[in-house]
């Protein structure tokens, strides 16, 4: 039996360690949902359906809605109300003109409050009416549950409230429509207004600062009522992901459980377009663990091999030893250490029975 359990303890004991470094990661936002975009999987959700303030995340929903309810070419005026709206801006004046498409660039790129109501009330005529008919048409449309705006652009209202369900939902909707995508996914732009003649930058720092591989789209939010907010696409052969972080205490919160939520979605999941699944090692994956001279287990069976892939039995998933697993020339010499006790507490055993 100690044999047994010496053999048991070598082979299996790296694979509950593997297994658990596969544990989707422990998140601080207060609501988070990773979600892969072609088949609306939800990989990992934190409190997804709570009712919390978006901030700026807003503003994803204000450009979809305008991209589909407006024509990007139409000339938009500004008014005085617009002029004033406080918060982050893109300077407008009172009386300039723009096209909606410029409007709605420096809403998603600069998270420009003051472009937002502009285009609120070119669409709507006011704030007030704009926001019911983006309420109507979230909910009809996108099929939102727990989502009430009360303006374009997401400064703080107590009954302006979303949550990370809804806008991984605003968010999949709004990026199958080729005009969203290409802004939503800029990292510069060349702002020519009337006032202000400049060069906008991206707040999302994955898409420039800090580049993420595979991050194609984001906005940033915040107000200290809603804390740090953050929506992130991002896409690697055919899994596309989408992560809402919301009631982030730091920015760099949000940025951490960002990154931590792309790493294990990318690095555990794969989509054929139809399903997402976990990953498993693919033959060039275990060519390159056996030339490595490392040793891997799954949790109950050895799987088929193929060609191409490694076939487990009942979806059982691979874990693969890490850095700290027993090396495979130590391994070797443990396995004829444990031989070699073997056949000597046999040998004793025999002898001390015939005495």
């Amino acid at each position: 039996m100690f044999i047994l359990f010496c053999l048991h303890s070598l082979l299996f004991g790296s694979t509950f360690a593997a297994a658990e470094e596969r544990q989707p990661p422990r998140i601080n936002s207060g609501a988070a949902i990773l979600v892969d975009a072609n088949t609306s999987t939800v990989i990992y959700e934190k409190n997804a359906s709570k009712k919390l303030y978006p901030a700026s995340l807003t503003k994803i929903a204000t450009a979809i809605y305008a991209i589909d309810q407006g024509e990007l070419d139409d000339v938009v005026t500004v008014s005085e109300h617009a002029y004033r709206t406080e918060g982050s801006s893109v300077f407008l004046e009172e009386g300039e003109q723009l096209s909606l498409r410029q409007l709605i660039k420096g809403l998603l790129v600069n998270s420009a409050n003051d472009a937002g109501v502009a285009i609120a009330e070119h669409l709507s005529g006011d704030v007030e009416h704009f926001s019911d008919e983006l309420n109507q048409y979230l909910k009809q449309v996108i099929g939102v549950k727990n989502t009430h705006f009360s303006n374009p652009h997401g400064l703080f209202d107590a009954e302006h409230v979303t949550s990370a369900e809804d806008l991984a939902m605003i968010t999949q909707y709004a990026i199958n429509n080729e005009d969203f995508r290409e802004i939503f996914g800029l990292t510069e732009l060349e702002w020519k207004g009337k006032k202000w003649q400049t060069t906008l930058y991206t707040h999302h720092k994955l898409l420039r600062e800090a580049p993420y591989p595979g991050v194609n789209g984001g906005k940033t939010g915040y107000v200290p009522e809603a804390g740090f907010t953050l929506a992130t696409t991002a896409s690697r052969k055919n899994l596309d992901l989408i992560v809402i972080t919301l009631d982030a205490s730091t920015q760099e919160s949000a940025y951490q459980d960002t990154v931590a939520l792309l790493d294990y979605g990318f690095d555990h999941f794969k989509s054929d377009g139809k399903e997402v699944s976990p990953i498993y090692l693919d033959g060039e994956a275990f060519r390159k663990l056996a030339n490595n001279n490392k040793r891997f287990f799954i949790d109950r069976e050895w799987p088929s091999f193929t060609d191409t892939e490694i076939n487990l039995s009942h979806h059982l998933k691979v874990a693969e030893l890490k850095q700290n697993s027993i090396p495979g020339s130590l391994y070797d010499v443990v396995i004829i250490g444990i031989v070699l006790l073997a056949i000597w507490f046999i040998f004793y055993y025999r002898k001390s029975k015939k005495e």
